[in-house]
């Protein structure tokens, strides 16, 4: 299975599934926090962190600490494209005359628009990793002094690792829960 055994893969999913249990009956305030409270993005970005802070105890170079700094970025910057999401009005209820939900009919123009809409925000996405990427492991190799012409010698350090994964995940989790929607919407693909 790679690097992982299935009893790993098992243990891991019946964590997940403890870890739910007990959160599930803050759910609901925790999402409502995130897209209310006039303090929720300094919250979303202190609290991403200091769990990273807490993560990142090792001493050597290790590529789980980057994965994690990974994680955490991308559910950053998707919390904080939700917070933006709420306050520009996107995020609106289906009114209940509409409700239970019904899928639509499949048609040939259902399929290329879903098509369309796959192919564009892939091609978004991978665009927004990359600029990130170029822009990123230079400007904090510069920033901490170490010489930027071997990235993946840059990368074995651990800050410029972990807050280039952080700020570019950070930047893809945003891209996909706010940009590419609002750009469907501008586009009429939504």
């Amino acid at each position: 299975m790679g690097m992982h055994s299935i009893l790993e893969v098992i243990t891991g999913f019946l964590y997940s599934l403890l870890v739910l249990a007990f959160f599930q009956r803050v759910l609901e305030k925790i999402d409502c926090f995130y897209m209310t409270d006039h303090y929720a993005p300094l919250v979303i970005i202190v609290s991403h962190v200091s769990l990273g802070l807490v993560a990142f105890s090792l001493d050597s170079w290790s590529t789980s600490r980057g994965d994690t700094a990974q994680a955490l970025g991308t559910g950053a910057g998707a919390a904080l494209a939700t917070y933006v999401n709420y306050q520009l009005g996107l995020l609106v209820d289906p009114p209940l005359s509409s409700l239970p939900l019904t899928f639509p009919l499949i048609s040939v123009s259902l399929v290329v628009n879903s098509l369309l809409r796959f192919l564009i925000g892939v091609i978004i996405v991978l665009a927004t990793r990359m600029v990130m990427k170029a822009v990123t492991i230079p400007f904090l190799c510069r920033l901490f002094g170490l010489p930027s012409n071997d990235v993946r010698q840059a990368r074995q350090h651990m800050k410029v690792e972990l807050l280039y994964r952080y700020i570019v995940y950070s930047v893809v989790g945003f891209s996909c829960v706010c940009v590419v929607p609002l750009l469907f919407r501008i586009v009429n693909l939504a």
